[in-house]
């Protein structure tokens, strides 16, 4: 992937060339920033310009033999480490297991998250993780002298899901590298990332996107009109992967909002049967797709206690039209004597999920909670 690829960004990007330029590469980089900020694109693109042939002063060639093969994903000194899962392939996984999917996944575009990842590999209730298997993977791969390049690249897609094991084998790596050996870690929560890996890695913070570069690629892109692309862009508060989201496909959105609506509907009128029903029926999902429920939900209640301290006026609402429009009679439920309990919940929630909780108590004693919080006045 080459720099001109990837919309905006341009302070991050002129500082990646400029390190390059200057034979300053630090052997282990910690690319952090917020979901949709556009770090693995970045990363995929540094990585890159490292290895190009004939790069310039401002991208890699992208006709070169090095690039040819990174654009595939094949280049031989280059290599991945991102979640997978147990059992689906392996009992004890590893990247490689599923590298020939990732390399499909990825050339289709360098905007995801871990959801559309694990959507794509079909892991049902399984959560992603970078298991402690992959440690002796990580030692082999590096242990290895260069083929082609200068450097040896390895991109670890969100460190923060590792396996402890694996964090430990991986900090003695960054206190003492193979020779030619350069980490490009990709993070969305560095605070869950071990701090002694955090203290060894030269930190990157990506910004999320501004609204004009979302904008802009989306116009592009889409073939939107500006106005319609302005509203995705505003919606989406520089999430470049939730403006594609918005504009390809709303129906993970509105799964997640008629999810919502029926707990909020039963809880008002206290139907426990309902209740029961409705804690049932997400349970039976995965577990990443009850956390995406949980994240869209705590955005949801955001929102309303927005347009119920009449923020609307001031543009400080982020609603798409379905979401809007049940908003429009929802939010008057929402207000400061319930928000801050209704928030904690479900935060807990998402915490019990992650933690490989009982999902079908988590969420009836979720219900239960929302059913008693909801007419807090």
């Amino acid at each position: 992937m080459n720099f001109s690829q990837i919309p905006g960004q341009k302070d991050i990007i002129g500082k990646l060339i400029h390190s390059v330029k200057e034979e300053r590469v630090s052997h282990a980089q910690l690319f952090a920033g917020p979901e949709g900020c556009g770090s693995m694109a970045l990363a995929l693109a540094y990585a890159m310009y490292i290895s190009c042939e004939n790069r310039s002063d401002h991208d890699s060639c992208g006709t070169c033999k090095s690039c040819v093969k990174y654009e595939k994903m094949i280049h031989p000194d280059f290599h991945f480490v991102f979640p997978v899962i147990k059992g689906k392939k392996a009992t004890d996984p590893v990247s490689d297991n599923y590298i020939e999917e990732w390399r499909a996944f990825v050339k289709k575009s360098p905007f995801f998250t871990i959801n559309n990842w694990l959507d794509s590999i079909e892991v049902g209730n399984a959560q992603g993780m970078i298991f402690a298997s992959e440690a002796s993977e990580i030692i082999k791969k590096l242990s290895l002298k260069t083929f082609e390049s200068d450097f040896k690249i390895m991109i670890i897609w969100l460190p923060e899901k590792m396996h402890q094991a694996t964090s430990n084998k991986l900090l003695k790596m960054i206190e003492e590298p193979p020779e030619k050996t350069l980490f490009l870690l990709v993070s969305e929560e560095p605070g869950k990332v071990i701090p002694t890996i955090l203290s060894r890695c030269q930190l990157l913070k990506i910004p999320s996107f501004s609204s004009k570069d979302i904008e802009s690629y989306l116009t592009k892109r889409f073939n939107l009109s500006p106005e319609k692309a302005a509203e995705i862009s505003h919606v989406s508060k520089g999430n470049i992967v939730r403006a594609i989201e918005l504009c390809e496909s709303e129906d993970a959105s509105l799964a997640n909002l008629d999810r919502f609506k029926s707990l909020m509907r039963f809880a008002w009128k206290r139907d426990i049967i309902s209740v029961i029903g409705w804690s049932e029926e997400i349970a039976a999902t995965g577990r990443e797709a009850q956390k995406n429920f949980i994240s869209f939900s705590l955005r949801l209640l955001r929102e309303n206690l927005m347009l119920s301290l009449d923020q609307l006026k001031n543009r400080l609402v982020f609603l798409t039209g379905e979401e809007a429009s049940f908003s429009g009679k929802f939010h008057p439920f929402i207000n400061q004597n319930n928000i801050y309990p209704l928030t904690e919940e479900f935060n807990l929630v998402y915490s019990h999920i992650e933690a490989n909780g009982n999902a079908k108590i988590i969420f009836l004693d979720l219900a239960l909670k929302v059913t008693r919080l909801i007419k807090s006045s």
